[in-house]
């Protein structure tokens, strides 16, 4: 069935432009002309490619939704999750889950066969609405990392590895004090001075013996089976260039400008999370992802902890001088280029027609309606 949608705002990879679009068989077949069929007036609303999410741990949060609480029911916590992607926008979701523990005593990785399950499960039995696929975060530090790995490696739905380090004195977590205070937060773990220095002892003990080996072995079966790679928090010269130099071309939550440049400098694509751009700095006092974006250094956005500012953070870097059609790619055709999806992410004949129907109240981007595959679900 044919369906063309009128009076619409066309977000298009290279201009925002009035007019109409065509679909059928869950494709976009027309864009700036009609195509007949059934008719849908948009009221001069925006129409724009369904938003694809690199990176989120939203769904951890739905197993584990406090310290300390693990929920019991897979399958609800796998469709809260996937309809609350669905209500930010996402069309397109890489869960990150982390392989290896830094800071959760085991929860993670207690969790992560049950969520892969889960996943799986609901996604085989179509109770899922949006398109859900794996991204690992491999912590590199994890003694049993290897093993995780390449029990999940071939899992068909996987698209994305990331290397991390979350050793406490280097990256993301260069101020062991910060460390500190999140844990107590986070974890309510509280050290002596005396047990901290002793937990850093062992942590570094482990980055030493754990990290490089660990980094070639990832590298290797990600390339075995052409996978994409991304590293996770750079923030010397040093740490973009070894990631450069183990063929890594994407830079995810890069924490200093200096980082970034060299990221640049190198061509990777720079990643950064879009709640960094809505509260406009680094909740842990890294790199402000708008001040990246102002200076170039930004080509994609994920919503790490909070899935609607996915929407919210390219309508932010419009209002701050880049072009819409500019800041929409961050979330839409960038983040598919990178991954290698060539049938999403834009409004195009041949491709899917994943849409969003997005109007302005005031500053705030809210969606009348979303599109997955052709069929209306929102």
């Amino acid at each position: 069935m044919n369906t063309t949608f009128r009076n619409a705002r066309l977000v298009l990879p290279d201009a925002v432009i009035e007019g109409e679009l065509g679909i059928a068989d869950g494709q976009i077949t027309t864009v700036g002309e009609a195509s007949g069929g059934a008719e849908i007036d948009l009221e001069g609303d925006l129409l724009l490619p369904g938003l694809i999410d690199l990176h989120t741990d939203n769904m951890e949060h739905h197993f584990q939704p406090r310290p300390g609480v693990r929920w019991p029911s897979t399958l609800s916590a796998v469709l809260a999750h996937d309809w609350q992607m669905l209500g930010a926008g996402v069309t397109t979701v890489l869960d990150a889950l982390s392989l290896g523990d830094y800071d959760s005593g085991g929860a993670r990785t207690a969790m992560l066969d049950a969520a892969i399950t889960g996943l799986t499960e609901a996604r085989d039995a179509g109770l899922v609405k949006a398109n859900h696929y794996l991204h690992f975060r491999c912590e590199l530090s994890d003694p049993a990392l290897l093993g995780i790995v390449e029990r999940h490696i071939d899992n068909p739905a996987l698209r994305l590895l990331s290397v991390m380090d979350h050793t406490p004195g280097q990256r993301q977590w260069h101020n062991t004090q910060l460390y500190r205070e999140f844990r107590r937060k986070k974890n309510s773990q509280v050290w002596t001075d005396d047990e901290f220095d002793e937990y850093l002892a062992g942590r570094r003990a482990d980055q030493n013996t754990y990290v490089v080996p660990g980094r070639a072995a990832i590298g290797a079966l990600g390339r075995a089976r052409n996978l994409r790679i991304a590293s996770h928090d750079d923030t010397t010269i040093a740490d973009v260039e070894e990631s450069y130099a183990d063929g890594i071309a994407i830079s995810e939550f890069p924490t200093t400008l200096v980082a970034a440049q060299r990221a640049r400098e190198l061509r990777m694509q720079i990643v950064m999370g879009a709640p960094n751009v809505v509260l406009g700095r680094s909740h842990s006092g890294n790199a402000s992802a708008a001040s990246l974006s102002d200076a170039g250094l930004l080509d994609l956005l994920t919503s790490d902890y909070v899935p609607a500012s996915l929407l919210h953070a390219p309508f932010i870097l419009a209002a701050r001088g880049m072009p819409l059609h500019e800041a929409i790619a961050k979330v839409t055709a960038n983040a598919a280029d990178a991954i290698g999806m060539t049938d999403r992410g834009r409004l195009a004949p041949g491709l899917r027609a994943d849409l969003l129907r997005v109007r302005l109240v005031g500053d705030q981007p809210v969606i009348r309606g979303i599109w997955v595959g052709g069929k209306q679900l929102a």
